[in-house]
């Protein structure tokens, strides 16, 4: 007599099961995945690569000229009320009417912030930030009426912090 082993089925054994569930688990964390890359897209990538490596001449350019000029200004912000004063020294004449001063926040976009500043006096000028910023960020400072290859610009990376003093000067 024979003695024959009752196999069960495939869906009532444990490994098909174990294998399908990692299988599933893969599914549910790569659409997870997908989700939070499509719900958070990075604002720092850059689509106009061509439009960027053509803007680096114009901007060399631009320093050059400050440097040039011998322009150098140093600037403060005033905590509380988000006052911006700044002085702008060299061979630059006539002086501007304004100045453009662009705080640009080195990871996120909506950070960036742009800053028209009157002249109030002979090399002084004076403008007003809408909101508090604190933290590490680049400037930029120029001539809003001569943008491009026509202008100069004064830039540094500084770290904003309460009560300091910033030097810009042509690098």
């Amino acid at each position: 007599m024979q003695h024959d082993d009752i196999i069960p089925p495939w869906y009532k054994q444990f490994w098909p099961w174990f294998i399908i569930g990692i299988l599933v688990f893969a599914v549910v964390i790569g659409l997870g995945l997908l989700f939070i890359a499509l719900a958070n897209q990075d604002s720092m990538v850059r689509d106009n690569y061509y439009k960027e490596g053509r803007a680096i001449n114009m901007h060399l350019g631009r320093d050059q000229m400050a440097e040039d000029l011998r322009l150098s200004s140093a600037f403060t912000v005033d905590d509380l009320t988000g006052e911006i004063s700044l002085t702008l020294d060299g061979e630059l004449t006539p002086l501007p009417a304004d100045l453009q001063l662009d705080f640009i926040s080195p990871s996120h976009a909506e950070r960036d912030r742009t800053v028209l500043l009157k002249r109030v006096s002979s090399n002084q000028y004076a403008g007003q930030l809408p909101e508090a910023m604190q933290g590490r960020l680049y400037v930029d400072l120029s001539d809003p009426i001569n943008p491009g290859e026509t202008g100069w610009r004064l830039t540094d990376e500084i770290t904003l912090s309460a009560g300091q003093t910033y030097r810009l000067s042509a690098k």
